[in-house]
């Protein structure tokens, strides 16, 4: 880690309180003062995106990179924050995971992304120095890291039509960090038809709507399997028409089905996704259709292969 970047995301010694807050040991719950921090925009973006998923295992940062490269792919200028800073995916996803890779500072003190496949790229497992590095920061270190990616990168040169959040699972600290500081426009729930990824897709859902976040829609990751020898379908996590279901009753939008395809899990392990891997493939054009329903529903306008119409 180059001393520059370490002063910027510098680890802190261990916490001395046991009790920082002053909160007492017994009796009710004391409730927070002040309200909310105000949100504001991240700056040289137009349009920020969460992809979330609340329950980990679900193939969200998958999602993640394949929405921001089909995006890319469409015209539009993109980037990707990894916000998930003990198990960063993007360095692997985008093939910049080597040690020798790390982000210089502009003379503003910001990181400057690093770039892949036309996508700039941000994340905290560029500066742990080897994708072995366990990151063991406690609360406040956390947050205070959570607020520098959010604001101290540079996204300039050009700015970004559209910047993809892919968020770690779950519904704490992180998440409600980047939904009190940021304006996002919009978030995108990813889920597998399995009935307790579906629970914790449904909490999610419902962490957005309290700290106002519009719900693009939900995606269903791995919804169905088709035999390549014989072409027969398996629903290996259970029907689909429990997503749809919830879709319905939630109100919101069914943003499509992406097949349970050994390609797609390959092609993120090796470091290119498959809409980069397999442009013409069946897989990808339903990722390259969620960039469009996404583009849409955020309002970025038409776009054509070659830049804008």
């Amino acid at each position: 880690m180059r001393p520059t970047i370490s002063r910027l995301l510098q680890a802190t010694r261990p916490l001395q309180h046991e009790n920082p807050l002053g909160l007492p040991r017994t009796g009710t719950i004391p409730r927070f003062q002040r309200g909310l921090p105000q949100k504001r925009k991240i700056k040289n973006v137009n349009k920020v995106i969460a992809v979330s998923s609340a329950k980990g295992g679900v193939g969200k940062s998958t999602i993640a990179a394949n929405l921001a490269l089909s995006l890319s792919r469409l015209g539009y200028t993109t980037g990707i924050l990894d916000t998930d800073l003990f198990g960063p995916s993007i360095p692997t996803l985008f093939n910049l995971s080597s040690p020798s890779l790390s982000p210089s500072l502009n003379p503003h003190n910001q990181l400057i992304p690093l770039t892949s496949y036309g996508v700039k790229t941000m994340s905290i497992g560029y500066l742990l120095g080897s994708e072995d590095s366990a990151l063991v920061w406690r609360g406040p270190m956390l947050l205070k890291a959570i607020q520098q990616l959010l604001h101290e990168v540079d996204w300039s040169h050009p700015s970004l039509d559209i910047l993809v959040l892919d968020l770690p699972p779950g519904t704490g600290d992180t998440q409600l960090s980047i939904a009190q500081q940021v304006v996002v426009d919009g978030a995108v729930i990813v889920t597998t038809p399995h009935t307790l990824a579906i629970k914790d897709a449904v909490k999610g859902v419902n962490m957005f709507k309290k700290v106002d976040i519009p719900i693009l829609g939900v995606v269903q990751n791995m919804s169905v399997f088709c035999c390549p020898g014989c072409g027969k379908e398996t629903h290996v996590f259970g029907g689909t028409e429990g997503v749809r279901k919830v879709c319905a009753e939630m109100d919101m939008e069914f943003l499509g089905d992406v097949p349970l395809h050994p390609s797609i899990g390959e092609d993120g392990g090796r470091g290119k996704p498959t809409v980069v891997s397999e442009p013409g493939g069946k897989e990808a054009e339903v990722f390259m259709g969620l960039g469009r329903r996404v583009a849409e529903l955020v309002g970025l306008g038409k776009m054509s292969f070659e830049g804008r119409e």
